[in-house]
């Protein structure tokens, strides 16, 4: 470790890693500042946030073939 304190990442970079995560692409030196950067509650937040908007396009996908 460089001894640095690392600093806190705002929502949207959070939602941001959030969101690559979900699709499974992450590099992994950004994978490695974002165990040390993110906010837990921020990513708590954003992967509830993220798997509602994957159900609702799910349901949505379902309803338009369906209708």
């Amino acid at each position: 470790m460089s001894g640095k304190q690392p600093s806190q990442r705002s929502f949207l970079s959070t939602m941001a890693a959030v969101a690559w995560s979900f699709v499974g692409l992450r590099r992994r030196k950004d994978f490695e500042e974002d165990v040390t950067a993110l906010n837990p509650v921020y990513v708590i937040l954003g992967g509830l946030i993220g798997t509602a908007l994957f159900i609702g396009l799910l349901l949505f996908i379902v309803r338009s073939v369906v209708a």
